[in-house]
């Protein structure tokens, strides 16, 4: 959460809305900013951090351990339309990759822009070539593609 917070002003400038959501209540939310991520981030956590104590938002997005009783850390990339593009769940011992999820961000942005009749590659970065689907792509992606 701390490097998301780092990095928020670039995350509004594509646009984004951030929510982080865990089982710990407001209370515990509060006690964590202020003891832990106010020291990593200048101001604390910019974002809001919603309260899922009985695990039902977890349950819908498929990240509650019931077991445990938490929400596994994932994130998830949802459009204007309320449609997920993109998630991504981890184990709590390996970190994200944000600028990873900024290329998706990007990436989604632009094939939505254009209604589909872009589409970004494998490992595509703003700037670089695009494919335009349709009939006169098949068989010839490696014409203009370079992976």
């Amino acid at each position: 959460m701390s490097a998301v917070a780092d990095q928020f002003d670039r995350f509004q400038k594509l646009g984004v809305e951030i929510i982080s959501v865990s089982v710990d209540s407001q209370f515990v939310h509060k006690v964590w900013d202020e003891e832990e991520l106010q020291k990593m981030v200048d101001g604390g956590i910019p974002f809001p951090m919603a309260s899922d104590g009985s695990g039902e938002i977890g349950k819908v997005y498929g990240v509650y351990d019931e077991a445990a009783g938490v929400d596994i850390r994932g994130r998830f990339i949802i459009d204007p339309d309320g449609i997920i593009q993109a998630m991504e769940v981890l184990t709590p011992a390996v970190g994200r990759n944000l600028e990873e999820t900024f290329r998706q961000v990007q990436a989604f942005q632009l094939v939505r822009e254009s209604n589909g009749s872009e589409a970004t590659p494998s490992g595509w970065t703003p700037g670089k070539t695009t494919l335009k689907p349709g009939p006169d792509l098949v068989g010839k992606v490696w014409k203009v593609w370079k992976p």
